[in-house]
């Protein structure tokens, strides 16, 4: 039997604002509150095939560059108007020196998170 990703956790500064925003891009809810710490998921709760995220305050960010990032895909739409929908939610383009050739968008989060936005795929069966 294998591990597989229950939780990702991310360190952010306002815990209330990023749950409200990655709720919103994901069609998550909040499942829980714990001192300084939000877990948002899938409505069904833990447990499912998507991981939680648990946004956890830190007062100063981590030292070095994130090496891990979300990638989103429109579940319900062309990413054009994906993409419309999470700038209109708070996101922003992101500049990482990409080419602009790209099949994907980089955006950050309100706190500055980087996250792509990706072309819709169907998921395998």
């Amino acid at each position: 039997m294998a591990c597989r990703i229950s939780e990702l956790v991310l360190g952010c500064h306002d815990p209330e604002v990023l749950a409200r925003f990655w709720c919103e891009v994901l069609d998550f809810v909040v499942l829980d509150r714990e001192e300084g710490c939000i877990e948002i998921g899938p409505r069904e709760g833990f447990g499912g095939p998507q991981p939680t995220i648990i946004l956890s305050r830190r007062d100063e960010p981590e030292p070095g560059k994130s090496r891990l990032h979300i990638d989103v895909n429109a579940t319900d739409r062309d990413m054009d108007a994906e993409l419309e929908r999470l700038l209109k939610l708070g996101a922003r383009p992101a500049d990482i020196g990409q080419t602009g050739d790209e099949p994907w968008h980089v955006l950050a989060d309100p706190e500055g998170n980087e996250f792509c936005l990706l072309k819709a795929r169907l998921a395998a069966l």
